[in-house]
């Protein structure tokens, strides 16, 4: 349970680094499944539509990661930056399943 009596930016700090720090995490999973499998239920286009989504995110969140380093927390993101983020994330994911899915029939 967080302590309720956190600074604002310490508050941020302690939800916003581990967030982005999780998006780096799934993102670079991602990448490394689109660039060294091929994913047959996709056609090699929209792999290749989902690498440069994916590598895009990715250096979206390491610029956001250096702002938020850089001010020393003392700057959030807007939840309109976070939400195409997850969405991907959250597509990567589908994408994963099935292909691990199809991959044992």
């Amino acid at each position: 349970m967080q302590d309720s009596n956190l600074s604002q930016p310490e508050l941020l700090k302690s939800v916003l680094e581990p967030l982005l720090e999780d998006f780096q995490y799934w993102f670079a999973r991602a990448r490394n499944l689109l660039e060294t499998e091929r994913i047959n239920f996709m056609s090699t286009e929209q792999q290749s539509d989902l690498l440069l989504r994916v590598k895009q995110a990715q250096e979206e969140v390491i610029s956001a990661k250096m702002l938020f380093t850089a001010t020393e927390g003392q700057v959030g993101i807007d939840m309109e930056a976070l939400m195409p983020w997850h969405q991907l994330v959250t597509e990567c994911w589908n994408v994963a399943t099935r292909f691990r899915q199809e991959r044992r029939a």
